[in-house]
């Protein structure tokens, strides 16, 4: 006889503080314009965020369905201020897929 499959954990709940710490802003380009016309919305994100963190956040601040979630770290540009040459910080970019017929509406703000 084969041992029992044992299903994994079950994510504990995540704060609405947590929430807001995970999704730092929309990100609002020509590109992510017309991704959201695709159901696929684009959001800047903590750089300690996992995509399971990111669904959540999405699912429990905007009330959606989240089919996928990739993510992509975006490098700092290398700048001069003033002659000096200096560093942008590195930032976290996350493209979230929506269920069929869901949409986000970031023109208004959040509760």
């Amino acid at each position: 006889m084969s041992a029992p499959v044992s299903k994994p954990p079950r994510p504990a709940p995540m704060s609405r503080e947590r929430m807001y710490r995970t999704l730092l802003s929309p990100v609002i380009t020509e590109k992510a314009t017309s991704l959201s016309e695709k159901g696929q919305f684009v959001f800047r994100v903590a750089m300690d965020a996992t995509k399971r963190d990111i669904k959540q956040a999405v699912e429990g601040l905007f009330g959606v369905q989240v089919v996928a979630v990739n993510t992509i770290v975006m490098k700092g540009k290398s700048k001069r201020f003033r002659g000096r040459p200096g560093q942008r910080s590195d930032w976290k970019k996350a493209m979230v897929r929506l269920a069929p017929g869901q949409s986000i509406d970031l023109t208004t703000g959040l509760s």
